[in-house]
């Protein structure tokens, strides 16, 4: 299986201005190869540059300025060249579907917190003091950094990237054959519904509360943007004031964001280790978050008829606090390296079906919490039913694959 490994660094002041230079190199490089590209087809030839002209291109680059290019790993730059190439990959293949195209943009210099090393001991070394107490990884330009590893690392790692998120460093590892750890079987399956009220119901009867960190968070949060919005959003240099103040914003983020990692990981490692299959509906939260497309008034031209869009705000502020998306993606991972067995099913009317007869239909939800038959009269929790019906959903999917 391959697995990825986050660790937190702990650089010296030294080599934290080393890092951020790290930073701003590859965004100038990655910012130099767009627009190189952008003016490529803007001349009268449409000459098409591609990622092999631009990486033939970083030994003039790396000579031509030794103090800020020349420094980092030639294939670190490469992994850069690459990522801006993915960027107009994908560019071309959603205007081709149709989709909304999405130009490559410039990044700036605090949008930009990430760079790649493509391959282990070249220009990076993870674990390059492996006689030592502390483990350290080594980065080209930047020397042996100190890692707070609170793990082992298992498998063969492949890929090393850095990444900065606030003003925390962090070092991410892909790592390839790393061995599954398979849990003795249960026995149990489970179906579990996804809510607001609840963060999630098992078809047991269960319900784990949704602990709501964002809204928990969000005087503090408001108070912070206030203070930040006093500032002017764009500066040629920031004051040491509005710094702080960006910087108080983005921890906050970064609190609320660690809190709700951190329950979803719980979570799913409890379903996991208690069930043998896992059945839950296929939610797209992209769609189900998306705004109401605006209507226009056809008397007055210019003006907007309300569309529900002011409505529907507090409801989608709660499926993204909830991060149902990220959830089900950990809780895939999990079973996978636990050999357990998720299964999504079809998600259509599963809290509008009763249990017991099978009638469908748009009245048997009573209330957003009471489910009612109007066929058989039977009455229950609706997330408790929806959850009973992914259930028996997942019993037909699985005598179908059988």
């Amino acid at each position: 299986m391959i697995r990825a490994y986050k660790f937190l660094l702990r650089p010296t002041a030294r080599q934290t201005a080393a890092l951020g230079e790290m930073l701003r190199d590859h965004c100038s490089l990655y910012n130099g190869a767009l627009q190189e590209r952008r003016d490529a087809y803007r001349h009268t030839s449409k000459n098409t540059v591609r990622y092999g002209d631009q990486s033939a291109q970083l030994k003039d680059i790396r000579a031509f300025d030794p103090e800020r290019q020349g420094r980092w790993s030639f294939s670190g730059q490469q992994a850069t060249l690459r990522r801006l190439d993915k960027a107009f990959q994908a560019f071309f293949r959603r205007v081709k579907a149709g989709q909304t195209p999405g130009y490559p943009r410039f990044k700036g210099v605090g949008h930009f917190d990430t760079v790649t090393f493509p391959n282990d001991g070249d220009g990076c070394r993870w674990d390059s003091t492996p006689h030592g107490a502390q483990t350290r990884v080594r980065l080209q330009g930047v020397g042996h950094i100190r890692v707070h590893r609170h793990r082992p690392v298992q498998g063969r790692v492949k890929t090393v990237s850095v990444k900065r998120e606030g003003n925390r460093w962090y070092v991410v590892l892909a790592c390839d054959e790393v061995p599954a750890e398979e849990l003795p079987p249960t026995g149990a399956v489970v179906g579990i519904d996804m809510g607001v009220a609840h963060f999630l119901t098992t078809s047991d009867g269960g319900h784990v509360g949704n602990p709501r960190f964002l809204q928990a968070m969000a005087d503090e949060l408001a108070e912070a943007q206030r203070h930040l919005a006093t500032f002017p959003k764009r500066a040629r240099q920031r004051t040491k004031r509005h710094r702080a103040a960006a910087r108080k914003v983005a921890q906050l983020h970064a609190r609320i964001r660690r809190q709700r990692a951190d329950f979803h990981q719980k979570t799913a490692r409890t379903l996991v280790v208690g069930h043998d299959v896992i059945a839950h509906e296929p939610l797209k939260v992209a769609g189900m978050t998306k705004s109401p497309a605006p209507k226009t008034d056809p008397e007055q031209p210019g003006s907007f008829l309300p569309n529900g869009a002011a409505a529907k705000a507090g409801l989608h502020r709660s499926i993204l606090d909830a991060g149902w998306a990220q959830f089900l993606g950990i809780l895939a991972n999990k079973a996978e390296s636990a050999g357990r067995l998720v299964v999504p099913v079809d998600a259509r009317n599963t809290s509008r079906t009763c249990p017991e007869c099978e009638h469908v239909a748009k009245g048997n939800r009573a209330t957003q919490a009471k489910f009612a038959c109007t066929a058989c009269g039977f009455t229950a929790n609706a997330d408790h039913v929806g959850a009973t019906n992914v259930l028996n959903r997942a019993g037909l999917v699985l005598c179908a694959a059988a």
